[in-house]
């Protein structure tokens, strides 16, 4: 493989690993700020026993996300350099707005909310978690403003003199259309993750407890009684929210890609109205159909908003970007873009056909299956019912979490390489954009060494996540502000 090659699957695999924390922070942050303010208002033990508990799984997440999350700051200048060359003006603004504001308010406000059990005021104490719940979406906002103008450079120029693209308006980038969809996307996709968590957790114990006949045992059931319905209800609208949020993103994304969606049906000729398939299979070279089970017009409805409107074929996209001058914004791009392509020896505009069919269907399958579990949740919760415990209902609260994380995933590599072979969209190709001093050892043995290291770190995630998941529910004490000035600050978990 080239240097460029092992880059990418080297960023793949740290992007892929890292985003299994980030919804799950995200989300589970604002939902245990939820679980205290109803302590804080209600006095009832058993939501302070539930912060407690599930604020430690948001720890031990958030932990690790910030420690995968900052090699892929490296790679920018490791294996990425012509890329930071050509857009550090434009992509170096938000990603310094979300470490200066968003991160240090998250990690300072996490701090004061792990410390401050008995030294902060109830309130005051309360106010930090959300707070901190507050600067894990300010992230999320920086962070897909920069990759959204990835998708669709906007606010932006080309300067020929430098060979850069160069900031016109933060404005426009922070404002970008394709940001203003992405992000409840991605916030209503992390939300149905945490969501599943605390079903599945509070689910799992609940029917491990069958029925209960001790008070522990009482006080127990009624905390994973309400968790589990709680999570469900979160997962529940939160899908919804993901169903509306990527309806939209999808017509955005036919106006400003249009070669994504042709490549998410496989869709080599234009087509009005065009099916959607639930199921094709395609010849070995992947340009042709052998087999499909197509739902007619509902393509159509997701590229266009209307059963009978066109979709461009493959086909049809790539003559039309190949005879056309890229325009995005004022970003003066077709010789430019003509050149690189050619030095690089891009001949194929068309990205991995399977890779970004498939992609897009576990994403949204996955989605619905973590819905179905939800309503399969409250229904055998309801009326006071308790669910019975069996390996079905165990495979189902496990499922209830990894459906959505992994179809968080699958979204993402969808989203990434249906952009193929472009790295920012029309403007500068992939192949351009890579260090061209590193060699492919280098990125290799890098890639093998962080692979290793990702996986013992798996391995000590999901190690500590299963440890304090089985010791359940923790016995707490009411915190109380201690009147000594000098009283250390104490780790309350």
């Amino acid at each position: 493989m080239s240097a460029e090659t092992l880059a990418r699957w080297q960023f793949g695999i740290t992007t892929v690993y890292h985003f299994f924390f980030v919804p799950i922070t995200i989300a589970l942050s604002l939902l245990v700020a939820v679980i205290q303010t109803i302590w804080v208002r209600t006095g009832d033990e058993k939501f302070l026993r539930l912060t407690k508990f599930f604020g430690k799984l948001f720890l031990i997440n958030f932990a690790m996300g910030v420690v995968t999350g900052i090699v892929q700051e490296f790679q920018f200048g490791m294996n990425w350099s012509e890329y930071s060359r050509f857009v550090g003006d434009i992509f170096g603004a938000p990603l310094a707005l979300e470490a200066l504001l968003a991160f240090f308010l998250e990690s300072v406000f996490i701090g004061l909310w792990i410390f401050g059990w008995d030294r902060l005021p109830k309130k005051v104490h309360l106010a930090t978690i959300w707070i901190a719940a507050i600067g894990t979406m300010l992230s999320a906002i920086f962070i897909l403003a920069a990759n959204s103008w990835m998708q669709n450079p906007v606010g932006a120029h080309y300067n020929a003199t430098t060979d850069r693209a160069e900031m016109t308006s933060l404005l426009d980038v922070l404002t970008n259309p394709v940001a203003l969809v992405t992000l409840p996307h991605v916030l209503t996709a992390a939300y149905l993750t945490a969501g599943g968590l605390i079903l599945g957790v509070a689910g799992w114990h609940l029917a491990r407890l069958g029925t209960p006949d001790t008070e522990k045992q009482i006080e127990d059931a009624a905390a994973y009684r309400w968790a589990t319905k709680f999570g469900a209800w979160v997962l529940l609208a939160a899908g919804v929210g993901s169903l509306i949020t990527g309806d939209i993103q999808g017509k955005i994304m036919t106006e400003v890609q249009p070669m994504k969606m042709a490549a998410a049906e496989a869709l080599w000729t234009t087509e009005q109205p065009a099916s959607f398939s639930i199921l094709t299979i395609g010849s070995l070279d992947g340009k042709s159909e052998v087999f499909s089970i197509k739902v007619p017009y509902v393509l159509s409805f997701l590229a266009t908003g209307d059963p009978n409107g066109k979709v461009y074929g493959i086909n049809d996209l790539v003559q039309k970007m190949k005879s056309e001058a890229f325009t995005n914004s004022n970003v003066q791009l077709q010789q430019e873009v003509s050149d690189r392509l050619a030095k690089v020896g891009v001949e194929d505009w068309v990205p991995n056909l399977p890779v970004t069919y498939w992609s897009f269907r576990l994403m949204m399958g996955l989605g619905f299956l973590a819905m179905a579990i939800g309503l399969w949740a409250l229904w055998a919760t309801r009326k006071g019912n308790l669910p019975k415990p069996g390996g079905l209902w165990t495979a189902a609260m496990f499922a209830a979490p990894l459906a959505p994380l992994f179809g968080n995933s699958f979204g993402w590599i969808f989203t990434e390489m249906g952009r193929q072979p472009f790295i920012v969209y029309g403007v500068l190709p992939t192949a351009a954009a890579s260090s061209p001093g590193v060699t492919p050892l280098e990125v290799g043995l890098s890639m093998v060494l962080y692979t290793i290291i990702y996986g013992a770190l798996a391995v000590v995630e999901v190690g500590l996540l299963m440890h304090y998941i089985k010791l359940g529910l923790p016995d707490v004490v009411e915190p109380r502000v201690l009147a000594d000035d000098d009283a250390p600050l104490t780790f309350a978990y």
